[in-house]
């Protein structure tokens, strides 16, 4: 790089500058640092921006708006389904009450075909029975204790399911009632 001189450069054509014209200014176009080609350049990329931002929210809503009608359509259609499953057992409870002299054998048997419908149904829509079995550890995630009564098994166990639970897919809709064995 050349040592800056007070001679002024011969191509100079501007009064009182030193230095030799830019190619914008040749050419009769604004210098490239000049203010309003610079606001001007910033508002163009300021709007583009805007209209950016503008879009990726409008694209947020859509997709939000979406979502929340996946999750309707699931929840209606998930009722829709359970409801069905079940029409099974009122059909069968219906049919045992249209019959006007059943013996008691015979709405023993109707009784137990219906329960093994429902009890289907609630599997097929993943609702399963807490029934811990006696000597059973007390999970108090599955299990509500109703009292605490003296045993000969190990304490903090099982003695009795006086109702069974229930949960679906993995969540509790209601422990089982039971009673524990005393701590000796």
């Amino acid at each position: 790089m050349s040592e800056p001189t007070d001679k002024p450069h011969p191509d100079a054509t501007q009064a009182g500058t030193d230095q030799p014209p830019t190619t914008a200014e040749a050419s009769g176009q604004a210098a490239p640092n000049d203010p309003a080609t610079e606001l001007t350049a910033l508002q163009a990329k300021v709007a583009e921006l805007q209209d950016q931002a503008l879009r990726a929210v409008a694209e947020v809503q859509n997709a939000r708006r979406r979502a929340d009608e996946e999750v309707s359509k699931a929840r209606k259609f998930a009722v829709e389904s359970f409801a069905e499953s079940l029409l099974p057992v009122i059909d069968s409870l219906e049919a045992g009450l249209a019959i006007k002299d059943a013996k008691l054998e015979q709405i023993k048997e109707g009784s137990e075909a219906t329960l093994r419908q429902l009890k289907s149904a609630l599997e097929r829509n993943k609702v399963i029975a807490i029934d811990p079995a006696v000597g059973a550890k007390f999970d108090p995630a599955f299990h509500q204790a109703i009292s605490m009564v003296p045993a000969e098994q190990e304490p903090n166990t099982i003695v009795g399911v006086l109702q069974k639970g229930y949960t679906i897919a993995e969540r509790v809709l209601r422990p089982a009632l039971v009673t524990v064995a005393a701590p000796k």
